[in-house]
């Protein structure tokens, strides 16, 4: 008799049921990215604050970033605040543990990725918007890094880069995880509008 394939779907609070090998962009909600993202920690926890700095909240950090330093429209403004949206369902995997993995990783995370651009009808990206909003994702490390992760100043530098048209940035509190998941939930529906 043959073996059964391993289950390779995630279900949702949204009732959803997300096929991780082959995600379908009709089975992606924002309330389950903003729920997921809300509960994964940045730097694998390991930060200051009563609560983990969420990827929800990096996510607006970015965003916010982004357009302060750049012109964007709306809808790469909504690319920037889904950048990371890929990690409701992976979770935040460091950039060293990431490289370890390897392609299969990143063949995984970009077709997830090109799932939620599909859902929230994003076009292609330019290259001008994909650097722009790594920009943004190297500077919102930095300061993440420095406020909540114990890294000094020339440390933060060397991995991260000293921030680009910025000279600083507001100081940066974690949040409980329903309180970070409406944050981002806000932005969302203020950039759909």
């Amino acid at each position: 008799m043959a073996e059964a394939a391993p289950r390779a779907w995630q279900r949702m609070l949204s009732g959803r049921r997300l096929d991780l090998l082959d995600p379908s962009p009709l089975d992606i909600e924002i309330e389950d990215i903003a729920h997921g993202l809300a509960r994964v920690a940045r730097w694998n926890g390991q930060t200051r604050g009563d609560h983990a700095f969420s990827v929800a909240q990096h996510s607006v950090l970015v965003l916010d970033i982004a357009t302060a330093t750049t012109e964007l429209d709306r809808m790469d403004q909504l690319r920037a605040l889904l950048h990371d949206a890929p990690e409701y369902v992976i979770g935040d995997m460091i950039s060293p543990f990431k490289s370890a993995l390897g392609l299969d990783y990143k063949v995984f995370e970009h077709r997830l990725q090109a799932a939620i651009n599909q859902r929230f009808s994003l076009p292609p990206e330019s290259s001008m918007t994909a650097a722009a909003i790594k920009q943004a994702d190297r500077n919102a490390a930095y300061f993440e890094a420095t406020q909540l992760a114990e890294f000094s100043l020339e440390e933060a530098q060397k991995y991260f880069g000293r921030p680009k048209n910025l000279t600083s940035w507001h100081t940066l509190i974690p949040l409980a995880p329903n309180d970070a998941a409406q944050q981002y939930l806000a932005r969302f529906k203020v950039l759909i509008q």
